[in-house]
């Protein structure tokens, strides 16, 4: 079984190291682009930590997961509220991450 906690850390690490490689972009400064890089790199440990999962079935979940992360950290972080179609369309990537994980029993 996969655990949750562990892919909502892998969802943090992911959007975190994406942050600061963009962060690097924007002020061309190569300590938040290795920040970053460093950061993503931990996000691939966690997420494949479980290997007994297969590879399609924790990235479908994953995938789940994360758009409820990144949901919630631009209502956090940023006060931005979903538009109506981005609530139907993260409705239906769940259903879709629980459908793959779950239906291949």
């Amino acid at each position: 079984m996969v655990s949750l906690a562990a892919l909502v850390l892998a969802a943090v690490l992911e959007i975190g190291g994406d942050a600061a490689i963009r962060q690097g972009l924007l002020r061309s400064a190569w300590p938040w682009l290795a920040l970053g890089g460093a950061i993503l790199m931990a996000y691939g440990l966690v997420v494949n930590a479980n290997r007994a999962v297969a590879f399609g079935r924790l990235m479908g979940l994953y995938i789940a997961v994360f758009f409820v992360v990144s949901q919630c950290m631009s209502f956090v972080l940023f006060d931005e509220r979903p538009a109506t179609s981005l609530t139907l369309g993260g409705a239906l990537i769940v259903a879709g991450g629980l459908v793959i994980h779950f239906g291949a029993r």
